[in-house]
């Protein structure tokens, strides 16, 4: 044990001269990883004399914690260094007139909600906005998700620590929906509107992030079948993909704010390692959809004995993956100038 103490002592000043990330994570491997040097030595603590395993796991756990502190400590200021040698690498003064090298572009999120937006407002339809800030009860309640429902243990929701209302807690949009309360109780029936914004959920990978953006679509008249969602869905994505005689895969689902519910697929095809879209016999999920159900009708104003409707959403972050052929959804949110000059589009480019 003695020997191994002396180790680690030296090795506490190696971490500390250390002045690369990459050999500070070598450090840890070889000392903390599953082969480690500390890890292996407490894997031996139960061959010890009973009267000595305490002992000798207290000395183990102080060397763990002891490099552990060390190397967060070291790791910490090897970032901050890095971050200052980037900023000071890669600063722009936006203050100042704009080089000949420098180029704008609008970044790929913002131009497919604007291709959105005019295929929308091309078919007739209006576009409502809704706060990121939302209520319970139209976050969940409205939508036919009352306190105890299950559906709302499938959001991972984030909320905002301010005095509740009688309508429940605050928290961030876990979805766009809400707007569509929002838009029956202020311009009643018949109603044709669309909603997107940003929405947020606790969830994060190569194709999750923890705020997302979605696009909302909403119909309400007398007759309203379904059919004309079919038809609807179907034109949308047509013209987004530029796909002419789109044909659309729906299966069964559930919403608790639609009923039936069903999901919809489009048709894709990989070549040379990208995916083609409307074409071939491999299916993609896109969006969900459903004739709305009539309590939220109800919690609309309306009634549902005379009016009926359907209503689809889909995430602008994957449709725009899938239309620019984007891998990785953190790249969205990276504020990195160089993926958007390879990626972004001519802010004068018309759209399609």
């Amino acid at each position: 044990m003695e020997a191994l103490k002396q180790k680690v002592a030296q090795v506490l000043s190696e971490i500390a001269a250390c002045s690369d990330l990459k050999e500070l994570e070598a450090l840890r491997v070889a000392w903390l990883g599953k082969q480690g040097h500390v890890t292996v030595r407490a894997q031996t603590i139960g061959d010890l004399p009973l009267e000595e395993r305490k002992t000798a796991g207290s000395e183990i756990n102080r060397m763990k914690e002891a490099l552990q502190q060390a190397i967060g400590e070291r790791q910490s200021v090897l970032l901050r260094q890095r971050m200052a040698e980037s900023l000071q690498g890669e600063f722009v003064d936006c203050s100042l007139p704009p080089a000949p090298e420098l180029k704008g572009s609008l970044h790929p999120l913002t131009r497919t909600q604007q291709e959105l937006a005019k295929i929308f407002q091309d078919l007739g339809f209006r576009h409502m906005a809704g706060p990121e800030v939302e209520n319970e009860f139209l976050n969940f309640t409205a939508l036919n998700m009352p306190e105890l429902h299950p559906a709302r243990h499938m959001h991972d929701t984030f909320f905002v620590d301010l005095p509740a209302t009688p309508e429940g807690r605050f928290l961030l949009r876990t979805q766009t929906s809400p707007v569509q309360i929002r838009a029956m109780r202020t311009w009643g029936a018949p109603l044709r509107m669309f909603s997107m914004g940003s929405t947020y959920r606790s969830d994060s990978d190569a194709t999750h992030s923890p705020m997302f953006h979605q696009v909302e679509a909403l119909v309400i008249e007398e007759g309203i079948h379904f059919g004309h969602m079919k038809g609807c869905i179907t034109e949308v994505c047509a013209r987004f993909f530029g796909v002419s005689n789109l044909t659309l895969r729906l299966r069964p689902s559930f919403f608790p704010f639609t009923d039936p519910s069903a999901e919809v697929d489009i048709p894709y095809r990989k070549e040379e390692g990208k995916i083609i879209i409307g074409e071939g016999d491999q299916w993609l999920e896109i969006l969900g959809s459903g004739m709305v159900h009539p309590k939220v009708l109800e919690f609309g104003g309306l009634d549902p004995s005379k009016h009926q409707g359907f209503a689809f959403a889909f995430g602008v972050d994957r449709i725009a993956m899938l239309k620019y052929g984007l891998p990785d959804l953190r790249s969205f949110f990276d504020g990195d100038a160089r993926w958007l000059e390879a990626c972004g589009f001519s802010p004068y480019e018309s759209l399609p």
